[in-house]
């Protein structure tokens, strides 16, 4: 099992530009089949070192977790991230 994390900071971070990427994010649950959980957490404390919003995921396999990052409902959600993202980091680790 591969757990994917992915902080994500954006250039408005206004609460109605947070609520609208958080909304892009949730709208992949259920549409990607190797997505076996989804979760999307928004910063509840704004610091100056938060980022605005977190993605968890959970896949079965290294090999799932390439599928999903090349699926297309996924590549929609990069364009999307790719225009309103201030930076973006992630982790991925087998559980």
């Amino acid at each position: 099992m591969i757990k994917h994390i992915v902080f994500i900071k954006l250039k408005d971070r206004s609460p109605e530009s947070v609520d609208k990427t958080a909304a892009v994010l949730r709208a992949m649950e259920g549409k990607i089949p190797q997505l076996l959980s989804i979760e999307v957490g928004v910063d509840v404390m704004h610091s100056e070192r938060s980022f605005d919003i977190a993605l968890v995921t959970e896949v079965p396999s290294l090999e799932d977790l390439q599928a999903y990052q090349v699926h297309p409902v996924h590549q929609e959600v990069v364009r999307h991230l790719n225009e309103v993202k201030e930076l973006s980091v992630s982790v991925d680790y087998e559980i």
